[in-house]
């Protein structure tokens, strides 16, 4: 585990209208780590990880890739850190097979025809890379694929271009126990390559069982953040619903300011 983060936000702030969403935000993630980002609905989770993806510009606060500031204008300068964002709804097309899907708009070319044979290797070697075995064929049309399987393909997809940091939204949510096993796994196994990897879940179990450090957010503030191990499901829970567990959190003034 890294001492310094690949990835950090500092103060972040962001606003719609009158409606002030995140107040000053300090998140980090740190590479070969899996940092969870847990809260209720209406947190703040989604607000700043469009922040980071570039599909919300910040209002004010700074962000910091590999120790430098940067300044984030779009989706495409999110990608260009190596930063890569798999969405709740995978972003997948059915009617392709995964080697399509893998290179959708990234596709590789010999002059004017598509190397195919290429793009196969990389995929192969990509899902072999992150020991994934539950896939028969990289020309499977993801149709064909189970939820968990369309899970991984996304996140290989994911890591292809040499990402640095990986963002996952629910990747186990409606998935079944096997299923969720195997993602899990695979989420584990992405930190363990030296990928900084960020969990978006509401499912505590997981979160405890895979996560290296737990951030919660409460009404848009960050309640905490802290080691994984340090804490149980209880607290983590009672960070999420009223922004403090004990001596864990925010002060009992704080949180109340905040709620009202």
């Amino acid at each position: 585990m890294a001492d310094q983060p690949i990835l950090e936000l500092r103060g972040i702030n962001k606003s719609f209208g009158p409606v002030h969403v995140l107040h000053d935000i300090d998140f980090a993630v740190y590479p070969g780590e899996v940092t969870s980002l847990v809260g209720d609905n209406g947190a703040g989770k989604s607000t700043l990880v469009k922040c980071i993806a570039g599909i919300y510009t910040i209002d004010t606060g700074e962000i910091r890739f590999e120790g430098e500031p940067v300044t984030i204008h779009g989706p495409r300068d999110t990608a260009a850190l190596g930063v890569e964002i798999v969405y709740q709804d995978l972003a997948l097309c059915d009617n392709l097979d995964i080697v399509q899907n893998m290179f959708l708009g990234r596709e590789i070319r010999k002059g004017a025809i598509l190397d195919e044979a290429a793009m196969e290797r990389k995929a192969r070697d990509t899902l072999a890379s992150l020991s994934v075995r539950t896939v028969k064929s990289v020309r499977q049309v993801v149709s064909s694929l189970s939820g968990g399987q369309r899970q991984t393909v996304a996140i290989a997809k994911s890591v292809l271009w040499n990402s640095k940091v990986v963002l996952l939204d629910e990747p186990t949510a409606a998935l079944g126990v096997a299923q969720t096993r195997q993602v899990l796994d695979l989420v584990r196994r992405l930190a363990d390559a030296g990928l900084g990897v960020v969990l978006i879940s509401h499912n505590m179990n997981d979160v405890l069982e895979v996560s290296d450090r737990v951030a919660a957010l409460y009404l848009g503030r960050l309640a905490a953040e802290v080691k994984a191990k340090d804490v149980t499901t209880g607290q983590v829970v009672e960070l999420i619903t009223s922004g403090r567990s004990g001596s864990i959190g925010m002060s009992a003034a704080a949180a109340s300011a905040t709620a009202i």
